[in-house]
């Protein structure tokens, strides 16, 4: 049996993400988790929410919580928004735990020891005004590197170049935005990322086959621009402090940067998912470490900002360590998707963010819309007229309607079971070679995550038994030929029922009420592992079937003009 483990990147833990944040990581993880599941893999999908770092800091600080507070917080939020999206994490664990500061002291002492990590006086940025050094997102400036004007002093948006403060043109205080930005010496301890250049050259060109071409380009751009050592620590109060262990004692006060602990949450979580279930450290351990994970495939999913923290930083992590921890096997980075002509902005509310989108459409309409166009090769952009079109001919007309049609007929009909009279014949001998075909070329491009080549062969699916019902046309003959009616809707309902399987990793809610309408369905929806001549004739005559209600209901213009003013973002 193949072990899969899945991880996507983490989310801050501040406020509702938008749906650029849920198409780049989240969604993929948990469509080829399901689909993973589905084949009888041996799955584990693993995330959690990112708390530490300034921005929760600060965030804190503006509602007058403790930090701890707003954690717990925007915790329960995600959490409960991510199981009403459908995302089926085994663990949804949280970056502060204690399993997680353990792991980053093991981590941090292990790079100390093996003399990966030294101490150094660092220029930082202090705001008199603000009476404080100021974290590297709270001071903005220009990028040196491409210009942008809005650059933060961490990394840049626009070009994903990492910085520091002092590297930025014209810095000034996002928190006051005063410009009387000083710069003093602060000790903090470093990563010698440069100690690993040639291991990390080589480890990616051994992926150059199994990782997306945006991946291996942003990881070798920065191998190629000149890797630098990476300050670790942080002059902030939230965070895992530095152990008293490292460095004599030297970084009192300072915390691990919220980039070094982050990424060792993917471990921390599956041991909280572990010390949950009781199941000791050998269940964490065999999907992580040693011989344990040797059979383990690691699949991260994540946008591109994050590639440079995943193929660069957090490998050399692992690597300075010198222990046996597993590294991503396949990684598969996304573009960006845009809202309607511009960038998503969580600031001004433009866009549209996960709790806004459930309080106007079921979860599935998101998941299909977006797995179908998602940001892989390119960014994408969202408009509501686009959205409109895929759902209304996608869901509604070609999937929705074929449903419809043919389970109501059954019941009025044929007395709402599956008919027995008739054989198939050619028509439907050759409906399932080409099912063959379209079902063998979709379970191919997810066991890829190619996900818009896949949704686009599911389509086709649904397209193909509309086809056949089209010419079958059961209602035209069942006064004068009820056999050859009966053969058309006995195929008509075995399809659904194939539709109820194939959709599951995608629109886990609508397939399981497709599977309903034929028979009950289990908790996981395995893949069709038959035949398709074989897999289409598994419906018993005589069983009784009960028409779903309406699956996808098509989307009227007036919604478009109304969700469009309401997520505009004008005014706020």
């Amino acid at each position: 049996m193949k072990r899969i483990l899945i991880t996507s990147a983490i989310p801050s833990v501040n406020g509702v993400k938008h749906l650029g944040n849920l198409v780049g990581s989240m969604l993929p993880a948990d469509v080829y988790a399901r689909f993973c599941r589905a084949r009888g893999y041996e799955t584990l999908a693993i995330c959690a929410t990112d708390e530490h770092g300034a921005p929760i800091e600060l965030a804190a600080a503006e509602e007058g919580i403790p930090v701890s507070e707003y954690c717990d917080k925007w915790h329960a939020v995600q959490a409960d928004l991510g199981a009403r999206f459908g995302l089926s994490w085994d663990h949804f664990g949280r970056s502060s735990s204690d399993q997680n500061r353990e792991m980053t002291w093991h981590f941090a002492r292990q790079l100390w020891k093996n003399g990966h990590l030294d101490v150094r006086t660092t220029k930082q940025a202090y705001s008199a005004t603000d009476g404080r050094f100021l974290p590297d997102r709270y001071v903005i400036g220009t990028c040196p590197h491409c210009g942008n004007i809005n650059a933060r002093g961490d990394q840049c948006e626009v070009c994903t170049r990492v910085l520091d403060p002092i590297d930025l043109i014209e810095p000034r205080s996002a928190v006051s935005g005063a410009k009387d930005i000083e710069i003093r010496d602060s000790r903090h301890l470093f990563l010698k990322q440069t100690n690993f250049v040639d291991q990390l050259r080589a480890w990616i060109a051994s992926h150059k086959n199994d990782w997306p071409v945006i991946v291996t380009s942003i990881a070798n751009k920065w191998l190629d621009e000149g890797l630098q050592d990476r300050g670790i620590t942080r002059d902030l109060e939230w965070g895992f402090p530095v152990p008293d262990d490292i460095a004599d004692g030297q970084l009192a006060g300072k915390v691990f940067y919220v980039w070094f602990d982050a990424p060792i949450e993917y471990i921390g979580a599956t041991k909280e998912w572990a010390d949950k279930n009781n199941l000791g450290d050998d269940a964490w351990r065999d999907w992580w470490h040693g011989d344990r994970a040797k059979d383990v495939t690691y699949v991260e999913f994540m946008g591109k900002d994050n590639v440079p923290f995943h193929t660069i930083i957090f490998p050399a992590m692992i690597l300075g360590t010198g222990e046996p921890w597993k590294k991503v096997d396949r990684l598969k980075g996304f573009n960006y998707i845009n809202y309607d002509g511009a960038k998503f902005s969580t600031s001004s509310k433009r866009g549209i963010f996960m709790d806004g989108a459930l309080d106007i459409l079921p979860a599935d309409y998101w998941r299909y819309y977006l797995m179908a166009n998602s940001p892989e090769s390119s960014d994408s952009m969202f408009t509501w007229e686009h959205f409109q079109g895929v759902i209304n001919k996608d869901l509604a007309d070609v999937l929705g309607n074929f449903v419809n049609r043919v389970t109501k007929f059954c019941v009025a009909r044929f007395d709402g079971a599956v008919p027995s009279e008739g054989e198939y014949g050619d028509d439907e001998k050759a409906l399932a070679a080409r099912l063959d075909t379209l079902v063998a070329q979709y379970t191919e491009h997810l066991e890829a995550c190619e996900f818009r080549k896949a949704l686009a062969e599911l389509r086709a699916i649904w397209v193909a038994a509309n086809e056949y019902i089209t010419v079958a046309a059961p209602w035209t003959h069942f006064k004068a030929d009820r056999a050859k009616a009966a053969v058309g809707i006995r195929m008509g309902l075995n399809l659904i029922h194939l539709f109820g399987h194939l959709c599951w990793p995608v629109m886990p809610t609508a397939a399981r009420a497709i599977h309903h309408a034929i028979q009950n369905a289990p908790e996981i929806i395995p893949w069709p592992s038959k035949p398709m001549a074989e897999f289409l004739g598994q419906l018993e005559p005589g069983q009784k079937i009960a028409p779903p209600d309406v699956l996808f209901a098509k989307i009227a213009d007036e919604q478009v003009a109304e969700w469009r003013a309401r997520f505009s973002g004008t005014g706020l």
